[in-house]
C-alpha cells in the first residue's frame, strides 16, 4: 500500500511540476525574434531553434532583442545574439557508430545512445518533461515520437528491454492523462497533433510480456485516446466534417488526419512561410492546415495528399479518409472491447466490438478498390476513392479478424499488385511517384515494411512476406557495412545510393529501423554471405 501511495504521490506532484507552467509554443514565447530567426535561416535546420534551452527568462531574451536589435548605433548579429542567449541542442553522438561490427549488437548497445532519462522542466523550453525513460529515434529527433515507438518497441522486445517498453507506455499514458492526446512528440510546437495512434498495440505488445492485466490498467487511457479521435460524433450531421472526424452522406463515420492549428509549422517555419506568404490568408491558412495535417500521418510529405500527385502547393490532406488511421482506430475499438471483456463489462465490450464491425464494413466500402484489387484512400469532397497504390492499403492485413478466408484472398490479389508496383531490389516503396518528397519512391521506410511484411504473413502471403523482408535485411545490412550507420530511410530502388527528399538531410540512428531489423531477424534471419 505505501509504495502504491508513493507512486501515485510521485505521477501527481510530476503532472502538477510539468503543466505549473502554460505549455506555450516558441513562437508565443519569442515573437519577433522567432519569426526572424527562422527566416534569416541562421541555423540550416528549423527544428534547431526550437529545440533550444534559453540561458536566461524568455522575457529577458525577448527585452533585450527588441530593444539592441533596434538601435542603430548598435552593430547587431542576429546569429550571434542566438548563440549567446540560448543553449543550442547537442549535436548526435555520431562517433558511437563506429564500434561494432556486428549489425545486431550495434543495435543493442545504441539503446544507451539513444537512451533518454526523465525530463526537468526548464522555462522557455519546448520540451514536454516526461516523467520515465524512453528511447529517441536519433539526429535531429531528440525527443519521443508517438508512432516511431511502437516500431522501435518491436525491438526493445527483442533485445529483452522490456523495462524500457513498460517505461514507454507510461510515458504515453501520462501524456494522455495530461494533456488529453499523444502528440505528435514531447515538443509544445507538437502539442496540435497526434500521429497514427499505436497506443492500443503497444499496450498489446506489453500485455505479451505482463500478462492481460496490461489491458486493464491502461483501459482508462485507452479510452481517453478513443474520445480525442472521436471528439463531435455525436453532434455532427451526415455530409459534414468536424476535426478528426468525417460523416459521409450515408451516415457513415469514418476519420481523417487533422491539426488544430493553420499557421506555419514552427519547426518548419521558413518553408511553410514561403509557400503560403503570398497567397491570401484563407488560402493560406488552409495549405498550412493540410501540411499540418499531414505531419500528423507521419507522412511528411508524400504524393498521397496532393491533388496533382507532384506538387505540394495542392496538397488536400483534410480532404481524405486514409485507409491506415482507420484501420489503427478499428484495432482500438478491438482492444477497448478486450479489455472491457476482462473488466466483466459485457455490454461495453459488446458495443466497441459492434463499432469495429461497422468500421470495417465502413472501410470495405469505401477503400477496396475493385479496379486495382488493393486497398486505398478515399476523397470524401469528390466522393472517389483514390485509386494510387501507397503502403497504407496493407493495414487492414495487420487487423481485420472478421472474415480471415475473404481477407486471404483479397491479400493473393493485393500481393500481385505488390510485386508489380511497389516491390524493388532493396524492400517496398511508399508510393510509386517519384516527386522529391520523401515518403515517395525510391524511399522505403522501416515502418512500412513491418506492415507490409506483418499484413501478407498474416493472410497467407507468407512467401512473398519473406522475400520483402530478405531485402529490406540486406539492405539494412550493406548500408551498415559500408558506413557504419542505421539510417532513417532508405533508397530501395537503386540501394547504393542515399534515400533523399524531405525538409532536411538523412538522418541516422535510428530507432524504428532498429527496431524493425532485429524483430524480423528474429523471424526470418540474417542473410547468408
Amino acid at each position: 500500500m505505501g509504495k502504491k501511495f508513493g507512486f501515485l504521490c510521485f505521477i501527481s506532484c510530476w503532472s502538477a511540476m510539468a503543466t505549473a507552467q502554460p505549455l506555450l509554443t516558441p513562437d508565443k514565447i519569442y515573437g519577433k525574434l522567432f519569426h526572424d530567426v527562422q527566416m534569416a535561416k541562421i541555423f540550416t535546420d528549423g527544428k534547431v531553434f526550437v529545440d533550444c534551452t534559453p540561458k536566461k527568462a524568455p522575457a529577458e531574451i525577448v527585452a533585450d532583442y527588441l530593444r539592441i536589435s533596434t538601435n542603430p548605433a548598435v552593430r547587431f548579429s542576429l546569429k550571434l545574439f542566438a548563440e549567446q542567449n540560448f543553449i543550442l541542442p547537442k549535436e548526435p553522438q555520431l562517433n558511437y557508430i563506429t564500434r561494432e561490427k556486428d549489425i545486431l549488437m550495434h543495435i543493442k548497445n545504441l539503446w544507451t545512445v539513444l537512451k533518454r532519462e526523465p525530463d526537468k522542466q526548464v522555462e522557455g523550453s519546448s520540451l514536454i518533461p516526461l516523467p520515465y525513460s524512453y528511447i529517441v529515434p536519433g539526429g535531429r529527433f531528440r525527443e519521443i515520437y508517438y508512432w516511431d515507438s511502437y516500431f522501435t518497441m518491436l525491438g526493445l522486445q527483442e533485445s529483452g528491454e522490456n523495462d524500457m517498453i513498460e517505461n514507454m507506455v507510461k510515458n504515453f499514458a501520462w501524456l494522455i492523462d495530461t494533456i488529453g492526446h499523444i502528440p505528435n512528440g514531447n515538443r509544445t510546437y507538437y502539442l496540435s497533433r497526434s500521429q497514427p495512434p499505436f497506443f492500443s498495440l503497444m499496450v498489446e505488445l506489453l500485455a505479451t510480456i505482463k500478462g492481460d492485466n496490461v489491458y486493464l490498467t491502461y483501459l482508462p487511457q485507452l479510452e481517453k485516446e478513443y474520445a480525442y479521435w472521436m471528439e463531435g460524433a455525436g453532434t455532427i450531421k451526415n455530409g459534414q466534417a468536424t476535426k478528426k472526424l468525417v460523416k459521409l452522406k450515408d451516415g457513415v463515420v469514418l476519420n481523417r488526419y487533422w491539426d488544430d492549428l493553420d499557421i506555419p509549422r514552427q519547426e518548419s517555419y521558413y518553408e511553410d512561410y514561403s509557400l503560403t506568404y503570398k497567397l491570401n490568408a484563407v488560402k493560406a491558412a488552409a495549405i498550412n492546415r493540410n501540411l499540418r495535417a499531414a505531419a500528423a500521418s507521419g507522412w511528411d510529405f508524400s504524393s498521397r495528399w496532393f491533388t496533382d500527385k507532384k506538387n505540394i502547393n495542392t496538397i488536400q490532406t483534410t480532404n481524405i479518409i486514409p485507409v491506415d488511421l482507420n484501420c489503427l482506430l478499428y484495432k482500438l475499438e478491438l482492444v477497448i472491447a478486450k479489455a472491457r471483456q476482462l473488466n466483466k463489462d459485457d455490454s461495453i465490450a459488446t458495443a466497441f466490438r459492434n463499432k469495429a464491425s461497422s468500421r470495417l464494413a465502413a472501410i470495405d466500402k469505401y477503400c477496396w478498390s475493385k479496379s486495382i484489387s488493393f486497398y486505398t484512400d478515399y476523397n470524401f469532397i469528390t466522393q472517389r476513392q483514390i485509386n494510387e497504390v501507397t503502403v497504407a492499403g496493407m493495414y487492414p492485413f495487420c487487423f481485420f479478424e472478421e472474415k480471415p478466408d475473404f481477407m486471404s484472398l483479397l491479400a493473393k490479389q493485393a500481393s500481385v499488385v505488390i510485386k508489380t508496383k511497389l516491390l524493388k531490389n532493396g524492400g517496398i516503396i511508399a508510393t510509386e511517384n517519384n516527386t522529391g518528397q520523401q515518403w515517395d519512391a525510391p524511399n522505403g521506410w522501416a515502418p512500412l515494411q513491418w506492415m507490409t511484411v506483418w499484413g501478407l504473413d498474416r493472410c497467407g502471403q507468407k512467401e512473398l512476406a519473406r522475400d520483402i523482408a530478405q531485402r529490406w535485411i540486406a539492405l539494412n545490412a550493406d548500408v551498415f557495412n559500408r558506413t557504419g550507420k542505421l539510417m532513417e530511410k532508405y533508397n530501395v530502388v537503386d540501394t547504393k545510393l542515399d534515400a533523399g527528399g524531405g525538409e532536411y538531410t538523412g538522418q541516422d540512428g535510428f530507432g524504428w529501423t532498429n527496431g524493425v531489423l532485429l524483430k524480423l531477424v528474429s523471424i526470418y534471419g540474417m542473410p547468408k554471405n
